[in-house]
């Protein structure tokens, strides 16, 4: 009686197991079926997920007391310079990144780049939509209508990025750091003819907060397809072409007003370079052994 026992409990345990793993395989089975109506076959020999499930690593903490020196830097990247082209990735760009972590609210806007007045989602949407009036005629009556269309924001009007530095002295270290503080997308307001008029921000990003975003956010590489990197990774090791266009100042002047009276590209490059490489030369100058 006992072996009887025994051996009907041991029964029930594999009948309970091949039940279980057929459920668990019909699950799967499902799950596929359900991924491969909603977005067909895979475009690739193995499903990525090593970006996507990374984790960043959290900056370094500064103490105050070992800042002896710090200079905020605006700068501008132009995104039709080659080393800029993925921000312009056709499939994915940097500004439909923001657009989309803005909608799902995973990532704040602001208006300045001081971080302290929120956009509403009234003023985003004006910002990321455009409205306009159009005449339309009836073909059948030839009585002429206007209709209010409301249209998207071209991504590709998107030409730069303006960003926001820190840059400091860490005496603890004796090392030049920087941080990047914010990110805004500029776009440039044209007249009837098409000539620039002025060139604005649409809305500022807290960096250090959007950066656990764009860390699993993809970046097109052209060397490796199987190695991509991550636009957390391209603003941190700093890959990418810039000019300065603003340092900290007692007027808090940007380059083009204080040489207002030269309208020389050249100029403004020149003063540029000096800047970086006053600030670069702060490393040597404060650097103690």
């Amino acid at each position: 009686m006992y072996k009887f026992r025994i051996s009907f409990i041991i029964f029930l345990m594999v009948a309970a197991f091949n039940i279980s793993l057929m459920a668990q395989t019909e699950k799967e089975k499902t799950e596929a079926s359900e991924e491969e109506e909603e977005t067909g076959y895979l475009d690739d020999i193995v499903k990525r997920s090593l970006v996507k499930e990374q984790r960043i690593l959290e900056y370094q903490p500064v103490r105050e007391a070992d800042i002896v020196w710090d200079k905020r830097i605006w700068r501008v990247i132009d995104v039709r310079e080659k080393m800029n082209l993925p921000f312009i990735y056709p499939v994915r760009s940097f500004f439909a990144i923001l657009v989309q972590a803005i909608e799902n609210g995973d990532i704040k806007i602001f208006k300045e780049d001081d971080f302290k007045k929120f956009v509403t989602g009234e003023e985003l949407d004006k910002k990321l939509h455009r409205i306009d009036t159009v005449v339309v005629l009836d073909p059948e009556t030839y009585v002429e209508t206007v209709q209010i269309r409301k249209s998207d924001i071209d991504f590709n009007d998107i030409k730069s990025f303006r960003l926001k530095e820190l840059w400091f002295f860490d005496k603890q270290t004796s090392t030049l750091k920087c941080r990047i503080l914010g990110i805004a997308p500029i776009k440039d307001e044209l007249d009837d003819a098409g000539n620039l008029k002025y060139s604005l921000p649409l809305f500022w990003i807290y960096y250090p907060e959007a950066r656990k975003v764009l860390s699993r956010e993809k970046v097109f590489n052209d060397q490796n397809d199987a190695a991509p990197a991550t636009w957390a990774d391209i603003f941190d090791e700093r890959f990418f072409s810039s000019y300065i266009i603003k340092e900290s100042n007692v007027q808090d002047m940007r380059l083009t007003d204080i040489f207002k009276g030269e309208n020389d590209g050249v100029k403004l490059l020149l003063e540029s370079e000096k800047i970086k490489n006053e600030i670069l030369n702060k490393e040597h100058d404060l650097w103690t052994y």
